[in-house]
């Protein structure tokens, strides 16, 4: 290739010698434009006709004829000019289209890898009751799932179109000129039209719509709401949850609906995600959710830390006890490590979910995800200011704890970049020991100390310990923080020990030294 191309270069260059060399031999033995002589006349308003091009004795102005053959090669060079300008726009046309077929060549080669030598996947089964019907209403026109046959041409060439086009006009697949993985937010949505709010400040902050599609996955059948997603174009991929009929439950069920609702859309919608879009990951946030103009990079940059250390299952935006008098306004860039599953704009691996799915619950899935069963002593990354605040106090938990908590969450407005600084320190090995280290070294002190606060002097921090499910539920009341347990673990702790801020000081709110696991009765 690179021999035929030398040779074409060439060939190139020698007849565009030989051109102009032939074209200045042609003008030069040319006679001037509008003499008289056969076959044509002077052209009007010419020197010719007025027998100016002559000199005395009818011999030929030599000057003239110069300036004017100059002239005739100075247009003749502005043409070749331009036939340079389009040869060097093609060369860059040539250069692409190489690019692209040595990237044909490589993806024929993985496919063609990847068909013959794995054992086919079967599909993974939906088990939410919507039957043989289609599982999905795209907004826009998506390529369909084809199966590949691994023994011929066509189906690997099918294979590299599927690789190539399969939601192209969603802009969902990993572009092959970056190797950014795509990390797709998923909103989940109903009939709330204040939707509307979330998505605005998703696509304000969105750095790119490639590596961040958002899809909004809608449930309820909400006309109002449907026309507010639709309404942004192709700056949303907009699907429909097909099955909107009720699910029979037990009687003293019924007032829980909402609930069993909820758990189906959001297994199909995660269904939609990581098997017909083939995401590696997933970012889900609510329609009541706005998010922090550094929300994008916090993801971005914790990704591979959730992606590396087998010890993590989520990434969490949310903070529950990110009150604005229990945060450290200076530390924007504080990150912990949680066991209790946080939720509202959260990071989920397709690999969890292959796990969480196929045992999904038919309800109440927060609380769920919670439970030893599926944390498996897992943890999640949190920070000290949240990146998602709810302003939706409308919905099935009918505000619960929304007038006395969730309204007072503080919102980031400092941007991190998250993704320049060493994240490392959250990997469990190097974060359980410092961690261990600064709660166990802190001074151990009395609620009335803290409340009073005449004889502590610094920002501490300093140590409340706790031995009981009720000692943990006074003190957590009097200092302001959430008191709920949930399997056990108190919202934001971590091998039982909550962070917080308490009058300007650093507290925590630890159980006693060597701790080893929490006491499910407690819940």
């Amino acid at each position: 290739m690179v021999r035929k191309k030398g040779s074409l270069i060439l060939c190139g260059a020698f007849l565009f010698v030989a051109w102009n060399a032939l074209l200045l031999l042609y003008l030069w033995g040319r006679p001037p434009i509008g003499r008289l002589g056969e076959g044509g006349g002077a052209e009007p308003g010419g020197k010719e006709e007025w027998g100016m091009g002559k000199g005395k004795g009818g011999r030929v102005n030599l000057a003239g004829e110069v300036i004017r053959l100059a002239e005739e090669v100075e247009i003749q060079l502005e043409t070749q000019k331009k036939l340079l300008k389009q040869i060097e726009s093609h060369r860059a046309l040539w250069a692409q289209q190489k690019d692209i077929g040595k990237r044909e060549a490589d993806d024929t080669k993985d496919v063609k890898d990847g068909v013959v030598h794995q054992p086919p996947k079967p599909p993974l089964p939906l088990k939410d009751d919507v039957g043989d019907k289609d599982q999905t209403e795209l907004k826009h026109t998506q390529s369909p799932a084809h199966t590949v046959a691994s023994d011929t041409k066509v189906g690997q060439h099918q294979a590299i179109e599927i690789k190539k086009e399969v939601f192209k006009n969603n802009e969902l697949m990993t572009s092959v000129d970056s190797p950014e993985v795509v990390i797709p937010i998923l909103v989940i949505a109903c009939d709330r039209v204040t939707v509307k709010r979330s998505l605005d400040r998703l696509i304000q902050y969105r750095p790119s719509p490639q590596l961040y599609p958002i899809i909004v996955s809608q449930d309820c059948g909400h006309t109002e709401t449907a026309r507010v997603i639709g309404s942004y174009g192709d700056q949303v991929t907009h699907l429909r949850q097909p099955d909107l009929s009720d699910i029979r439950v037990r009687p003293e069920h019924r007032k829980f609906q909402g609930y069993y609702k909820i758990a189906r859309h959001y297994r199909w919608a995660l269904n939609q995600v990581f098997n017909t879009f083939s995401q590696s990951t997933v970012v889900i946030v609510e329609d009541d959710l706005e998010v922090a103009p550094d929300f994008f990079e916090y993801f971005r940059a914790l990704y591979p830390i959730l992606h590396s250390d087998p010890s993590l299952w989520c990434v969490s935006a949310w903070n529950d006890n990110g009150r604005d008098a229990l945060v450290d306004p200076s530390k924007a860039e504080l990150l912990y490590r949680t066991d209790f599953f946080p939720g509202l704009g959260w990071m989920l691996l397709k690999e969890m979910w292959d796990e969480l799915e196929v045992k999904w619950p038919s309800a109440f899935w927060d609380d769920w995800m919670r439970q030893p069963e599926q944390r498996k002593d897992r943890s999640c990354i949190r920070p000290e200011i949240s990146r998602t605040i709810t302003f939706g106090r409308k919905g099935v938990s009918l505000g619960q704890f929304f007038d006395q908590y969730l309204r007072y969450i503080k919102l980031n407005t400092e941007f991190v970049p998250f993704t320049k600084q060493d994240l490392s320190y959250l990997l469990k090995e190097k974060y359980d020991e410092k961690f261990i280290r600064d709660v166990y070294s802190a001074p151990l002190v009395k609620i009335e100390d803290l409340q009073q606060g005449g004889n502590l002097k610094g920002p501490g921090p300093y140590r409340i310990q706790y031995s009981s499910r009720d000692s943990f539920k006074v003190f957590s009341r009097n200092l302001g923080v959430m008191d709920d347990l949930k399997s056990g673990v108190p919202r934001t702790g971590y091998r039982g020990i909550v962070s917080f801020l308490y009058r300007g000081r650093r507290v925590f709110l630890a159980p006693p030294e060597g701790w080893s696991r929490y006491d499910t009765s407690w819940s």
